[in-house]
C-alpha cells in the first residue's frame, strides 16, 4: 500500500500527516504557521522522519500560483498573511524529497478529500466552502478540482449586505465582500466579543452570517450548478448557522431553480463535512495519490 504525505497549510497552522487515509494516518503533527522559512522547515523535518514515502500533497492556503508553466509555479501570490507573499512552497519540497508533489488550494484539497472519502462521494460536480479565519471555496467537475484563469475565490464574492447591519467590512482589497463581512475575524471586529460571549446578539449575529452566507450559496447555485455544497469551517459550528444559512440560500433562490436536491430545506443540499476538521489532510493525500499517477491537475 502506498504511504503519502500530507500537508495542510493554514494560516494558523500547518497540519501534516503520513499514511494512505483520513482513517489511516501513522503519524500526525501540528506545526504553527510563522515565517515561511521555519514553518516549511518543520514540515520537511517531519516528513523526514516517517519515511520513504511515494509522494507529498501540499493543500495550502493562498491565493497560490498553480499555473506549471509559470516562472512561479509552486508558490505563493500576494496574500495578506504577512512574510508570505512570493514563497516558494513546491520547491523546498521537490529538493528535500525528489518526489512527485502535488499542489492545490487548501480547500481544492478539502473538495477532493471529502470526494473520496466524505459527503461528495459519488457525486461529479460538488463545492466545499470554509468559512473560518478567511472565507475560501473549491469545487471538482468530474473528479478534477476546478482551475482555469485562476483557482476559485468564492471568499471575495460580491454580495448584497443585510440592511440593518452597518459593519463596512475588512477585507483589506474589497471591504465587505464575503470574507469582509462574514470570515470570523469579521465577527470579532463587529461584535467586539467571541461569539460565545454573544449572548443576546447571538441571533442577530446568525442573521447577519447566514444573510451572507445564504446569498453566496446561492450564486454558487446559479453560476456552477453543483450536485452538492458542502461548508466547513469553525465559524459554522455557530448554532444554528447552518440551518439559517439553508433557509437564506433557498429564499434568495426564490424558487427560480426546480430541483428535488433543493428539497426538504435543502438538508441534503448544502451540508456539513463528513471528515470534520480531517478535510484538508485527507486532501493532501488524495493530491500525493493524483502527482504520483502523474495527474497535475
Amino acid at each position: 500500500m502506498a504511504i503519502h504525505g500530507s500537508i495542510e497549510g493554514g494560516g494558523t497552522k500547518f497540519v501534516c500527516a503520513i499514511g494512505s487515509s483520513p482513517d489511516d494516518l501513522q503519524a500526525v503533527a501540528t506545526i504553527p504557521t510563522t515565517t515561511p522559512e521555519e514553518t516549511l522547515s518543520r514540515a520537511i523535518s517531519f516528513l523526514s522522519r516517517h519515511g520513504p514515502l511515494d509522494a507529498i500533497g501540499v493543500a495550502m492556503f493562498g491565493p497560490l500560483d498553480l499555473d506549471r508553466s509559470s516562472a512561479t509555479y509552486g508558490s505563493v501570490r500576494a496574500t495578506p498573511k504577512p512574510g508570505w507573499s512570493g514563497a516558494e512552497i513546491v520547491a523546498p519540497f521537490q529538493e528535500a524529497f525528489g518526489l512527485p508533489i502535488g499542489f492545490d488550494t487548501d480547500v481544492n484539497g478539502a473538495a477532493l478529500g471529502e470526494g473520496r472519502w466524505g459527503a461528495g462521494r459519488g457525486l461529479g460536480t460538488f463545492l466545499y466552502v470554509t468559512v473560518g479565519t478567511g472565507i475560501g471555496g473549491g469545487g471538482v467537475i468530474d473528479g478534477r478540482p476546478m482551475h482555469g484563469l485562476i483557482h476559485p475565490e468564492i471568499g471575495h464574492l460580491r454580495i448584497p449586505r443585510h440592511p440593518e447591519d452597518p459593519f463596512p467590512g475588512r477585507c483589506s482589497f474589497h471591504g465587505d465582500c464575503l470574507e469582509g463581512l462574514a470570515a470570523g475575524p469579521a465577527l470579532a471586529e463587529r461584535w467586539g466579543r467571541p461569539v460565545e460571549d454573544l449572548g443576546e446578539d447571538l441571533d442577530q449575529a446568525v442573521a447577519f452570517e447566514a444573510h451572507a452566507l445564504g446569498y453566496a450559496m446561492a450564486n454558487l447555485v446559479l453560476t456552477v450548478s453543483p450536485e452538492r455544497i458542502i461548508l466547513g469551517g469553525g465559524v459554522m459550528h455557530i448554532p444554528g448557522l447552518l440551518d439559517a444559512t439553508r433557509r437564506q440560500m433557498v429564499e434568495s433562490l426564490g424558487g427560480y431553480v426546480d430541483a428535488p436536491a433543493l428539497g426538504d430545506g435543502a438538508a441534503g443540499f448544502l451540508v456539513a463535512p463528513e471528515l470534520g476538521d480531517r478535510s484538508g489532510i485527507a486532501g493532501g493525500l488524495v493530491l500525493a495519490e493524483r502527482a504520483s499517477s502523474g495527474l497535475n491537475r
